[in-house]
């Protein structure tokens, strides 16, 4: 199931302070507050050196159709699948604030037999017109199987795994279970993890 959520946009409205020290105001006290409040504006926005306008500082993260983003079934993954071929489990399309579109896709080899393990990728338009794999955010080597991939308004990537802590636990009872977030760093991408319950698919 692809799972996404629209950024949102918080504002605050700072509350009119009163009391005997601020029951008159001089002509400069106006004159600080006012070069207050546009230097606070100023922090906020920044000008686009191109064409003046400006723009928020923040980035805006927001849902895409998957028709406007990379189509992950055109794009060359590195997966290893042999004679089988690849299958995209679940995906969904986004700006994840870099201004252009993207795809988080899970996949795995569609192999005859057994579960095969997910990978999960990030891609985005390619010099060559194709799909480009910019970031692996789960490997196969992991053999974790993805259910659902969602987007937080704050661009954080979420989803849910489930796994096997040995080679003996048979494949179709799996006895970990994982809720994942990738959040955006300077390097790329940093995961966390957390245990969650089994009977969460």
């Amino acid at each position: 199931m692809e799972t996404a959520v629209t950024a949102t946009v918080e504002q605050q409205t700072p509350q009119a302070r009163s009391g005997p020290g601020h029951a008159r105001s001089a002509p400069w006290h106006w004159a600080l507050a006012i070069g207050g409040c546009a230097a606070v504006v100023a922090t906020a926005l920044a000008a686009d050196p191109a064409t003046g306008t400006p723009k928020p500082a923040r980035p805006t993260v927001k849902a895409l159709p998957a028709a406007a983003a990379p189509d992950p079934a055109k794009a060359e993954l590195p997966l290893d699948c042999g004679p089988f071929p690849v299958k995209i489990s679940v995906s969904f399309a986004a700006d994840l604030g870099d201004g252009r579109p993207g795809t988080v896709a899970a996949a795995h080899c569609a192999a005859e037999n057994g579960t095969p393990p997910d990978a999960v990728y990030l891609l985005a338009p390619g010099a060559d017109g194709r799909p480009a794999v910019v970031a692996t955010l789960l490997s196969e080597r992991e053999n974790l199987t993805v259910g659902r991939l969602g987007l937080r308004s704050d661009g954080v990537i979420t989803g849910h795994a489930q796994g096997y802590s040995s080679d003996d636990v048979p494949r179709f009872s799996p006895d970990i279970s994982l809720d994942l977030t990738w959040t955006r760093g300077s390097g790329g991408w940093n995961r966390s993890q957390t245990a969650a319950p089994l009977a969460q698919a």
